[in-house]
């Protein structure tokens, strides 16, 4: 296994530093929100009856971890579409928020041209690309960023262009105060996770050094519940590995009965239960039992405390953690985190 305080073998496995875009995530979420606070929309938008986030991939997480921050406090229904096929509801009362790093994520393209056929409002969150051209080009509201990195690394802004859309429009509560203090939560675990920090007392090194050989599964709740769908997709894209996430209540309905079969993945099954001071208390009591469960199994099993006061602390704290693990599992595989190759040749297929 690749010694995970030899900064140097880092260097050489990350040359386009994959690294720098994580631990400027605190960074990133600063300017991301003070861009956000500058959004300017047309009042008619706030007669929308419901939402829908057009995204995929590092493009859609965004949405993901606002709909579930917010759900109990946005007075609106907020859905995150991943398809080809615009929703039968979507129409003049709903309010679509197209977003795309790149501005060339073909689904997106194809439902919100579909969305602006049906009369709905729309916004368009990109760094460029055909959508920003297209946004332009039929004078719909764009919010452009500029920040050069993957997809899935500028998680800061996908994040919080949409937070600050639900805030300028009315629709939550001015986020400031808790953003302030996430980032200095995320700053403040970050010290303790950052590269510099020997294995020995790095909890990310820790648990990427667990994971090693084995298939990840991710379980969270609530608040949290769509981080897990991050840590899965951070897995896949930066250490290039298996990962899989499940959500509670819904894992305790279905998921822990598949911990018996098949007998040869037992012991290669590693769970991480997400938790937060926050969550409900019955999904707490449900995270005690389904430990109980794991032992009973025999499965290998870890556990993460969210920090912080507020929920979107607690979000953003577990976001960057698993972050860094996804990093250093890539450099125990000695996998460049960087690069997409099979998606692009996806896309090159696709476009033939």
């Amino acid at each position: 296994m690749l010694d995970l305080d030899n900064l140097a073998l880092f260097r050489t496995i990350d040359p386009d530093n994959m690294l720098g875009h994580i631990s400027g995530f605190p960074q990133q979420c600063r300017d991301a929100w003070e861009s956000a606070q500058r959004i300017t929309l047309p009042d008619r938008y706030r007669q929308a009856r419901s939402i829908v986030v057009l995204g995929l991939g590092g493009s859609a997480i965004g949405g993901d971890l606002v709909r579930t921050l917010v759900q109990e406090e946005c007075p609106l229904p907020i859905m995150i579409h991943r398809d080809y096929s615009l929703p039968a509801f979507v129409g003049p009362e709903t309010l679509v928020i197209a977003s795309s790093y790149s501005g060339s994520t073909e689904e997106t393209l194809i439902t919100a041209q579909a969305a602006l056929g049906v009369g709905a409002s729309l916004i368009a969150i990109t760094t460029g690309g055909e959508l920003a051209k297209w946004a332009e080009k039929n004078k719909l509201s764009l919010i452009r960023f500029s920040y050069a990195s993957q997809p899935r690394a500028a998680i800061g802004y996908s994040f919080s262009l949409v937070l600050g859309i639900l805030y300028r429009l009315g629709w939550i509560a001015d986020k400031t105060p808790d953003m302030r203090e996430a980032i200095a939560v995320v700053e403040s675990w970050q010290a303790e996770i950052r590269e510099t920090v020997p294995a020995a007392r790095n909890e990310a090194k820790q648990i990427a050094q667990w994971l090693w050989g084995c298939i990840p599964v991710i379980y969270g709740a609530g608040h949290l519940s769509e981080v897990a769908r991050r840590w899965k997709g951070q897995f896949n894209e930066n250490a290039k590995a298996w990962a899989s996430f499940e959500q509670m209540p819904e894992l305790n309905h279905n998921a822990v009965l598949g911990y018996k079969s098949p007998k040869i993945l037992q012991e290669k099954m590693r769970v991480i239960m997400l938790r937060s001071s926050l969550d409900h208390p019955r999904n707490e009591r449900r995270f005690q039992v389904t430990e109980e469960i794991l032992r009973q199994q025999g499965i290998p099993y870890r556990v993460v405390q969210a920090r912080g006061q507020s929920r979107l602390a607690h979000l953003l704290s577990t976001v960057h953690l698993g972050d860094y693990v996804s990093y250093y599992l890539a450099m125990l595989y000695e996998t460049d985190p960087t690069p997409v190759g099979d998606i692009i040749y996806l896309k090159e297929r696709l476009a033939e």
